[in-house]
């Protein structure tokens, strides 16, 4: 079924299937569901609604927490098996019943005798009231102002948190930076140390080796560099000689200088290396300390370095938490005075509104068959267990210092009760539509869905109902369920279930009427099971009285 963008009305005899309807969109919105809905035979009962988000941001902002869409479609999907399991599905992410409740919180408004709408819930009733009195901009101050409370608060705790273990942790930090400081590494110092620790230890057989080595090259009769420079004096006396041998000569050249160069370079080797047992004990408890440093702070000289950055750092953050918490305290202070200045306010604005509030609804039941009801808004403090700050003795909340319930005396003499007590869904539902035909032009829009708004009324009562739907559907989307033709001319799209058997099984169907095919619902509606042209034309005038109606 597609409804029609202002109020569409559903009839249909009794038992047609007409309260399968609410318990599809109680599904839709999150209600429990079980075995008992899947139809004898089938495996799984499906339900699926697709909602246009356009003029709903809060609901779109919702959707793109919830699934990381932003979109303006939200497409609803409920599977529950025969065994009682339920599957649901938002834009074809799996999410839970409580988490489609907050999603669709808002955008569908059921009232019946199925108890799931939002007039029984007292919690929804400040929201009312604060729209009656057009306060969502000062509950939004309240709310921005209340949050930076919070959240300055828990930051504050968490940093006396920190202030209380703060000796503690310094005196590690102070340990472990003056364990390190003490030795003061630098950065390459390990393995130069270990290079100079090893020339010193082996001194002696370096010294020695490169001495016997200068020797063997360049030293006594015979040495490896006399007996290649005889070499070389010999190939030059022939030079010129055989142009092809001046290469092979230049060779030995070149060799004969390198073997000098690399004697020469022993021999310094030789004589500046010599024994130092002072020096190589000052490197043995050098490398000692650094490699103790090295096992205790990660296996490098990097990370010994980068975890004294990282100390330093830590102990000059704790040692300005005195003045982060002075800072956070002011920020807080701050916060809690603008909460209470706008929770005054609005306690203040909140108290003077009720009163006209509740005569509003007062009237509106009184044109709705309900003259004798009379309808209080209790405005009230917060639970003293709530979260929130304390002024004055009062607690405060996100939305400020009060609660507010709709109280309603059905009858002359009675005391008043809570709406939610009211036991007739017929009364339930009127006041549904009184508090959303005195709330259509401010309240956010959605769907309203009417079941037993016209329990116990007919006439006149009915066709006042009729026409405050029409008002209400001005601003949201509506949809009637009604036994009364009254009530039902007044749509603007007009839904009739039947009840038919087909082999051997029960179904129920949609169809839209239009033309002669409403008018003749209309009618039946009107006459019973004899439809005679007199009821067909009583049909026609409320069809048109009612379109007259509309126009005006």
């Amino acid at each position: 079924m597609e409804p029609g963008p202002a109020l569409t009305v559903i009839t249909g005899e009794t038992g047609a299937g007409k309260s399968m309807l609410v318990d599809a969109l109680e599904l839709v919105v999150g209600a429990r569901g079980g075995a008992g809905l899947v139809r004898a035979g089938a495996e799984e009962a499906v339900v699926e609604a697709q909602f246009d988000l356009t003029d709903a941001p809060a609901a779109r902002a919702r959707l793109a927490e919830l699934t990381g869409q932003d979109d303006v479609e939200l497409v609803v999907r409920r599977v529950i098996r025969d065994a009682g399991r339920s599957r649901i599905t938002v834009n074809g992410q799996l999410v839970t019943a409580s988490q489609l409740g907050r999603l669709v919180g808002g955008l569908v408004d059921i009232c019946s005798q199925h108890e799931h709408h939002d007039l029984a819930d007292p919690a929804s009733h400040l929201g009312y009231l604060d729209a009656w009195a057009e306060l969502p901009d000062l509950r939004e101050r309240m709310l921005v102002a209340w949050a930076t409370w919070r959240d300055a608060t828990a930051q504050v705790d968490a940093l006396g948190e920190k202030l209380r273990q703060r000796a503690d942790r310094e005196a590690i930090l102070r340990f472990q930076l003056d364990e390190i400081n003490v030795v003061d590494p630098k950065p390459d110092e390990e393995e130069a140390l270990a290079t100079e620790h090893g020339r010193l230890a082996h001194a002696d057989r370096l010294a020695t080796a490169t001495r016997d080595a200068e020797a063997a090259i360049d030293g006594a009769d015979g040495a490896i560099g006399g007996r290649l420079g005889g070499v070389r004096h010999t190939l030059e006396s022939v030079r010129g000689l055989d142009p092809s041998l001046d290469g092979i000569t230049d060779q030995v050249a070149a060799l004969h200088d390198a073997l000098h160069d690399i004697a020469r370079d022993l021999g310094r080797y030789a004589r500046r290396t010599v024994g130092d047992p002072v020096r190589l004990r000052d490197i043995d408890e050098r490398l000692a300390a650094l490699r103790r440093l090295l096992r205790k702070y990660g296996g490098s000289l990097d990370r010994v370095l980068s975890h004294r950055q990282v100390a330093r750092e830590e102990l000059d953050a704790l040692t300005g938490l005195e003045a982060e918490l002075e800072a956070l305290e002011l920020t807080r202070q701050d916060a809690a005075d603008r909460a209470v200045v706008h929770a005054r306010e609005l306690s203040a604005r909140r108290h003077a509104a009720a009163k006209a509030l509740g005569g509003a609804m007062t009237q509106e039941l009184a044109d709705l068959g309900m003259g004798d009801a009379r309808v209080e808004v209790d405005v009230a403090g917060l639970d003293a267990r709530a979260e929130g700050l304390m002024a004055d003795g009062a607690r405060i909340g996100a939305t400020g210092m009060d609660r507010a319930e709709l109280m309603i005396a059905p009858n002359l003499g009675e005391p008043p009760r809570p709406l939610r007590k009211i036991g007739s869904g017929g009364e339930l539902s009127r006041a549904l539509l009184a508090i959303k035909q005195v709330l259509a032009a401010r309240a956010p829009r959605g769907l309203l869905v009417f079941d037993e708004v016209d329990t116990g009324v007919g006439g006149g009562v009915a066709e006042a109902i009729g026409r405050k739907l029409v008002q209400v559907a001005r601003h949201h989307q509506v949809i009637c369920i009604t036994h009364l033709p009254q009530i039902a001319v007044y749509g603007d799209r007009h839904v009739h279930i039947r009840k038919s058997s087909e082999g051997g099984r029960t179904r129920s169907s949609l169809t839209s009427l239009q033309g002669d095919a409403r008018r003749e619902e209309v009618a039946r509606m009107m006459g019973g099971i004899d439809i005679t042209d007199a009821t067909r034309s009583a049909a026609q005038a409320l069809l048109d009285q009612a379109a007259a109606a509309k126009l005006r």
